[in-house]
């Protein structure tokens, strides 16, 4: 029966559009308001908060692209609300304060099952890592690469150790997110990068954006080390560096550059 109601909803996406599908899914607590002139839809996937941006006509295949952290107007959506005007869907869900760890990664699967199942949409899907969302967005891909078509990384925390920051004070709850003790965590490889073989391996693009006067997430201890290494190891990756850029505002005021990379290298 389960799955027999999955397909139904399904059909009636694809076939009807997102107002019939909301008014057969109205037990499943579904809110829906605007956004930017866009249907907004909030939702729960395994005990968070969640949010999709419908486009009025979805692309062929149906692309997405996903915020892994900050989603909203004061964290540069400007990727997203381009892309949203090519048809794309534009997702979030809210896993903060997890640092990318493995309880965080649970609930990016239940979200990533929810949208191909309930919402037909594309079985890969392009992340955007701002922040500490790289922490998430990279393990994801690296958890799930057959899943992942590239990543947009921004200011991006690629290393537990530069942010949070090793002995900071929230150093202990990064341990006890990742089920590590202290000690454990001083050798533990599960940081990003640490974590770039299977990214590459899967031939993930990535294209990364960062002020080279970032003293919150440094770019000389992440996105450059993430940049050298993927494409040591043979990795399609492009940086455009911000001069005297801090970190804030993300993102590019004309994100041109960034939506043509993400629309050259989204797969099928």
């Amino acid at each position: 029966m389960k799955s027999m109601a999955s397909l139904f909803r399904r059909t009636l996406l694809v076939c009807l559009g997102m107002t019939a599908i909301l008014q057969a899914g109205q037990q499943d607590g579904i809110t829906q308001t605007e956004w930017h002139g866009y249907e907004r839809l909030d939702f729960v996937v395994a005990g968070q908060s969640a949010i999709l941006i419908v486009p009025p006509n979805p692309a062929p295949g149906r692309p997405w692209i996903w915020r892994a952290e900050w989603f909203g107007d004061r964290h540069g959506p400007q990727v997203g609300l381009e892309l949203l005007k090519r048809g794309w869907h534009y997702a979030y869900i809210n896993a903060s304060d997890r640092y990318g760890s493995p309880e965080s990664m649970r609930i990016f699967d239940a979200f990533y099952r929810k949208l191909t199942t309930d919402y037909a949409l594309a079985p890969k899907v392009v992340i955007e890592g701002f922040s500490r969302g790289g922490l998430y967005a990279f393990n994801f891909a690296a958890d799930y690469p057959e899943r992942v078509a590239a990543l947009y990384l921004d200011a991006p925390a690629l290393d537990l150790k530069s942010w949070p920051g090793y002995h900071t004070p929230r150093w202990p709850d990064v341990a006890r997110h990742y089920g590590l003790t202290l000690e454990q965590m001083e050798t533990a490889q599960v940081s990003p990068l640490d974590r770039i073989e299977p990214v590459v391996q899967a031939g993930i693009p990535i294209i990364g954006v960062s002020g080279d006067a970032d003293p919150i997430v440094k770019l000389e201890e992440n996105l450059a080390v993430l940049e050298k290494r993927y494409r040591a190891a043979g990795g399609t990756i492009e940086v455009i560096i911000k001069p005297g850029g801090t970190h804030h505002p993300h993102s590019l005021p004309d994100p041109t550059p960034i939506v043509e990379f993400i629309l050259k290298h989204n797969g099928p």
